[in-house]
């Protein structure tokens, strides 16, 4: 299985906008070129010509699909086999049998139904998964819902149930979560909130809407200057030490020092290596 090495600030852009293309690359870490939700029906053959004829580095670009037994699924496949992307985001994943249907693809699974969460541990388990991504909109809208988010902006119960759930399939499995796109794009400080809490949970990286939101989902991922320089001094104190000691008045054992080797990859660009 190939690593996911993309992000963590990742942004959407549609297929049929080919001129978009290249401003999102621009812009964001990594982009994903969108044949699902963000192209109207009617247009679908036109964007994926639009994909096959507007070439980007394959390294920064994810594809997504739409599901596995929609009548869209095999143009969209047939359409990949004329690029050079090897990156695919399946839309509305629910089972491993449905990853099987991208065979020589790295997948990253979008588990954004009901029945997706549930089976999101089994789906993080198939060997050409390299990530896992949750939605919040087409989950609460496959559970007959009208809104993810409580009046005061904060998710509601069973959507941070999903949340955490394809976070922790993803961390028993090895691999990497995405946390969902943040639709309020003036929200500036609620998207920064949210993202270091992604950051702080173990989500590898962030999806985005718009590339307004490119700075906040950075800054969230970036470690501070004062937090890599508390990593590296406790981490040369535990070289003198042996088993649990104290630091500048916390106790010290195994996982802080992992949380310190974690803030140091995040702060060298390798947190996405594996």
């Amino acid at each position: 299985m190939t690593a996911f090495t993309m992000g963590p600030a990742i942004l959407f852009c549609p297929a049929d906008r080919p001129d978009r293309y290249a401003k999102a690359l621009e812009r964001a870490d990594a982009v994903i070129i969108d044949l699902e939700d963000a192209v109207a029906p009617g247009n679908r053959a036109a964007a994926r010509a639009a994909l096959i004829e507007h070439p980007q580095d394959p390294e920064r670009t994810i594809v997504r699909v739409n599901p596995v037994g929609s009548p869209d699924f095999a143009a969209d496949l047939e359409a990949l086999d004329s690029t050079h992307y090897r990156t695919v985001m399946l839309a509305k994943t629910e089972s491993a049998a449905d990853v099987d249907a991208l065979g020589g693809y790295s997948v990253v699974a979008l588990c954004e139904t009901a029945l997706g969460v549930l089976n999101a541990a089994q789906i993080a388990a198939a060997p050409h998964v390299a990530a896992l991504m949750w939605g919040a909109e087409d989950l609460i809208a496959s559970l007959g819902g009208s809104s993810s988010r409580t009046e005061g902006g904060s998710y509601r119960d069973v959507a941070l149930h999903a949340r955490s759930q394809v976070l922790l399939a993803a961390g028993a499995h090895g691999k990497v979560a995405i946390d969902s796109v943040y639709l309020d794009i003036a929200d500036h400080a609620g998207l920064l909130a949210e993202s270091l809490d992604a950051q702080s949970s173990g989500f590898g990286a962030k999806a985005s809407i718009h590339p307004g939101q490119m700075p906040m989902i950075r800054q969230a991922f970036t470690p501070p200057p004062e937090q890599v320089e508390r990593a590296v001094r406790i981490l040369a104190a535990a070289e003198k030490e042996l088993g649990v000691f104290a630091f500048e008045g916390q106790m010290v054992d195994e996982p802080l020092l992992r949380h310190a080797r974690r803030i140091l990859s995040r702060a060298a660009g390798t947190t996405f290596r594996g």
